[in-house]
């Protein structure tokens, strides 16, 4: 069983930084498998916010490329969400995804203008 743990969420003002977190547990090979950060924002579907691959190539979202860093450390079985600029539209639940099956439990971020 893989279990997903978000953490780093919560208010800050437009143009502020914030760091996400996804801690995984269970019996993984975390480093074989990609990893994802999505959002969902009241009312609107949830979408693909960044990605990086078990090689260490990324992708981002439009709205977010230049922004947003993620990156993995496969020792501590974490991938984390570096999050600069911070605009109202970034507030959602933030969502880690591990090998495209797992999702954790999700964490809020609200960015107030």
């Amino acid at each position: 069983q893989v279990q997903l743990v978000e953490s780093g969420g919560g208010l800050v003002q437009a143009g502020g930084s914030l760091r996400l977190s996804c801690a995984a547990s269970g019996s993984i090979s975390f480093s074989n498998y990609g990893l994802g950060w999505y959002r969902q924002a009241p009312g609107k579907q949830r979408e693909l916010v960044a990605r990086i691959a078990s090689g260490g190539s990324t992708n981002y979202a439009a709205s977010v490329l230049g922004r947003f860093t993620i990156s993995r450390d496969n020792d501590k079985k974490t991938v984390y969400l570096q999050m600069n600029s911070l605009k109202s539209e970034d507030t959602a639940v933030y969502y880690c995804n591990y090998g495209a099956i797992y999702w954790g439990k999700g964490t809020l971020v609200t960015v107030s203008s």
